[in-house]
């Protein structure tokens, strides 16, 4: 900056030390802060590539090496070829670092999300061992220690509760605001906060292995993962970079030959020009930062993102395939209805405890739990097996058959429902479950089973829909209570009596149509349909494998984490698309004013300084174009606030 202003002496006789000096500082500058762009050129050329860093070192080093041509002969140059750009080597490489310190302080903001995560983790446990209570560093608990936590304090690992009651904030992690009411034997997490009472729980997963943890894993490398847009920038610059070379080429070639003297500084001045300007530096950026907010928002707002793949593809999405137990309903379903059409209701339901016995499925949690309500005791049982999709069935300790599960299991076994018929079309039309007993080939009891809607499905029915994806309802339920569900929350296309397979098989049917598909689901039964799907969406309190097969998990178990997770998907790839078009745009443009085509109207060229300046620009536009994402609201908020100004309006008149 100082040259702008301070008086240069001639490159002739004594001015000769000063700029010999200039230009070994100006080397330094080049050889150390600015070493990684001439490597990474070399290393480019020698396997016949170019990318960004080739213009900045071919931009820089030609001007460096010119000027130091002229230092060393310029009593043997013509006058007119005394232009000397140092400073243009130096400032270039200096604004380029700028925009890069930018960058980085950018990606530095985009990690909040990360460090969010990190501060609810306690540094240290109250642990209860050999009858003593101690506070040891978070490190050092195990799995199986137990921990008390007071009243207010925040939970350092995973658990179960062993003994006390309280209400858990469990908002930082799944967005709910409403405290959940924990007491023994419900499960609790890292980072989620103790409200009045007092619990003493056993810690079932400690470290990274815990909830906090594993999502804080999961949005770190989603973070450093790139959806399929950002290879665009890698298509663009490999053809790029090759083409600037090209057209500074034919630049200083034209100015060589038909521009105006003195024609060879303005040939050195224009291809430097040239190569410096359209360094596509902000194309590097237009990508890892909308998508390092974009997943860090997402995160704010429940939604984890697994990788970028998903992220982009969550734009697209024209159909989204719900499941219905534990998704549009609670996944904790009663029994409502028990009718016994053969022998005792006790008897029976011993049958149902035993069958049922060891299974996680949300429908034999009811039944067992209606077992216990009446005392039953389970039954003796042997050569027990599962029906995918059906059912189990097992015998006695007397050798009597058991077959329990849905109408299709036991009409494939031959068993007559005709006795049960009436009572059957009765809870169907309440929308209950139905589940089956049959007992040595007769039918012995039928269940009804209520899973009640969440609070929130309807709305989120509507709010999806109204983004124009059309939602489907797949369920294994019969079709009576999938036409109620369907009718209720105003779903009109559903198909009901599905296996696991089948669920994988209308995926891929509506996949074939041309549909881009998004599968909600929270089950085992689920993982297949939740891997074909070109997004699956798991909500977060399934189980692993459902989380595992899907792209995005569902912190909260309502669908506007859905439509959160694609309004953000579209938001963040509308910021990619702006900042490429913005980043390659503004190179096309400047080009040809840096080739000097306004030179014959304004007899002025650009300065390889200002180019320099310029460019860098780019890359701050486009970091801060991509920082607009941090302001985004989804729509229930948009809507919620104006509900709010409204109300308020109110309340003044």
């Amino acid at each position: 900056m100082l040259s702008m202003f301070v008086y240069h002496p001639h490159p002739v006789g004594g001015g000769r030390l000063f700029w010999l000096v200039i230009g070994l500082l100006t080397l330094a500058v080049m050889a150390f802060p600015g070493r990684h762009f001439f490597v990474n050129a070399w290393k480019n050329f020698k396997h016949h590539q170019a990318n960004m860093d080739t213009l900045v070192a071919m931009g820089t080093g030609t001007a460096w090496l010119y000027s130091m041509v002229v230092v060393a002969f310029a009593p043997w140059l013509p006058e007119v070829a005394h232009g000397i750009y140092f400073e243009a080597s130096a400032m270039v490489i200096g604004l380029i670092l700028l925009g890069n310190a930018m960058e980085l302080k950018a990606r530095g903001r985009t990690s909040d999300a990360l460090k969010r995560l990190l501060d609810l983790q306690s540094r240290t446990a109250r642990v209860i061992r050999d009858g003593e209570e101690q506070e040891i560093e978070i490190d050092a608990v195990r799995s199986g220690d137990h921990i008390r936590v007071r009243p207010g304090e925040r939970l350092p690992v995973d658990g179960e509760v062993l003994e006390g009651a309280s209400h858990i904030d469990e908002s930082m992690l799944t967005g709910e605001p409403v405290p959940v009411k924990k007491s023994a034997g419900d499960e609790v997490s890292a980072g989620t906060v103790n409200g009045k009472g007092g619990l003493v729980y056993q810690a079932t997963r400690v470290g990274a292995d815990t909830r906090l943890g594993q999502i804080t894993e999961q949005v770190a490398n989603a973070q450093n993962s790139r959806p399929p847009i950002g290879e665009l920038a890698d298509r663009v610059s490999s053809i790029f970079v090759p083409s600037v070379m090209i057209i500074a080429v034919l630049t200083a070639l034209v100015w060589f030959n038909f521009g105006a003297e003195p024609r060879v500084i303005h040939m050195l001045v224009t291809a430097t020009t040239v190569l410096i300007i359209a360094c596509p530096c902000a194309l590097g950026l237009a990508t890892p930062i909308s998508t390092m907010i974009g997943v860090g928002k997402a995160a704010e707002h429940g939604v984890l993102v697994r990788n970028g793949d998903a992220l982009q593809t969550a734009s697209k999405l024209t159909t989204l395939v719900v499941d219905k137990t534990g998704t549009l309903t609670e996944g904790k379903p009663s029994v409502t209805e028990a009718h016994t059409l053969q022998g005792d209701e006790e008897t029976a339901l011993g049958y149902v405890m035993a069958l049922e016995r060891g299974s996680e499925h949300p429908l034999a949690a009811a039944l067992t739990a209606h077992g216990e309500d009446v005392n039953a005791k389970a039954a003796e049982i042997h050569n027990f097996d599962s029906v995918t999709g059906g059912g189990v069935k097992a015998e006695t300790s007397d050798g009597k058959a058991l077959l329990l599960g849905n109408a299709r299991l036991l009409e494939n076994a031959g068993i007559d429902l005709a006795d049960g018929k009436d009572t059957a079309r009765e809870l169907e039309d309440k929308a209950r479950t139905l589940v089956y007993l049959a007992v040595d080939g007769q039918l012995t009891a039928l269940f009804g089973i209520s899973d009640p809607l969440r609070d929130d499905t309807k709305a989120a029915i509507k709010r999806l829909q109204s983004d124009g994806l059309k939602v489907v309802m797949l369920t294994g339920d019969n079709q009576h209570t999938a036409a109620a569900i369907a009718r209720e929350v105003g779903i009109d296309d559903y198909r009901a009596g599905l296996l696991p397979e089948d669920k994988h098989s209308e995926i891929e049917r509506l996949q074939k149509e041309g549909e881009i598909v998004g599968m909600v689901g929270d089950g085992i039964n689920d993982a297949p349909a939740l891997a074909r799907a070109n997004v699956g969406f798991a909500i977060g309190q399934g189980t692993d494998v459902a989380i595992e097969s899907a792209g995005m998990t569902l912190m909260r178990g309502s669908l506007h984490g859905v439509a959160d997770a694609i309004e953000i998907s579209q938001a963040t790839l509308r910021n990619i698309k702006q900042n490429l078009v913005g980043a390659f745009g503004y190179n096309v443009l400047c080009i040809p004013i840096a080739a000097g085509v306004f030179y014959p109207l304004t007899g002025m060229l650009l300065s390889p300084m200002i180019a320099g300046a310029a460019m860098s620009l780019s890359s701050i536009t486009v970091v801060s174009n991509a920082n607009r994402l941090r302001l985004w609201k989804s729509q229930r908020q948009h809507t919620a606030r104006h509900l709010d100004t409204a109300t308020t309006q109110e309340q003044s008149a």
